[in-house]
């Protein structure tokens, strides 16, 4: 995948025909099993081409270019029909192929590809592992009123209760 963030529930999209710069944000709707960035595997999600149809969470985009109405535009409906630029070498129990940070979407009254992810919705937690691989030397000229190598030793002597 080199480098790609996969899409999870949440991502922001946005539709290059809206007539105002608006996002929505993806609901992942296909499946329930397949988890991405997180530890307790309950929010994120990880989205699949198979999420078609009205799977955003305002299924619009504002006003869209594709719609004229006299002096003004139409309200845009968002339904992604197809999705490409997806990681084909997994398939997911729904049969879908995961979604990455450049793949985009298809509505039917724009043009193929006219919606792109903006943020691919996973964010950076750190876990217990980063507290323990941290230089204190470094963290002590970030943070100078922690402790890092007490901190780190206290997190070794709670491995061996």
């Amino acid at each position: 995948m080199s480098e790609k963030h996969i899409v999870v529930q949440g991502a922001t999209v946005k539709c290059k025909f809206s007539v105002e710069p608006k996002t929505d944000l993806l609901k992942v709707k296909s499946q329930d099993k397949h988890y991405a960035n997180d530890k307790d595997a309950a929010k994120k999600l990880i989205g699949s081409t198979k999420d078609i149809g009205q799977t955003l969470e305002k299924n619009t985009f504002g006003k869209c270019k594709k719609q004229p109405a006299g002096n003004d535009y139409l309200p845009c409906q968002a339904q992604i029909t197809k999705w490409s630029g997806f990681y084909d070498k997994i398939t997911l129990s729904n049969q879908g192929k995961i979604l990455l940070e450049d793949s985009k979407g298809t509505c039917p009254m724009g043009a193929p590809d006219c919606i792109e992810v903006t943020k691919h919705g996973q964010k950076a937690e750190a876990g217990e592992q980063n507290f323990k691989e941290a230089d204190p030397e470094v963290h002590s000229q970030i943070n100078p009123m922690v402790n890092m190598a007490a901190f780190q030793a206290g997190l070794d002597d709670n491995e061996a209760i």
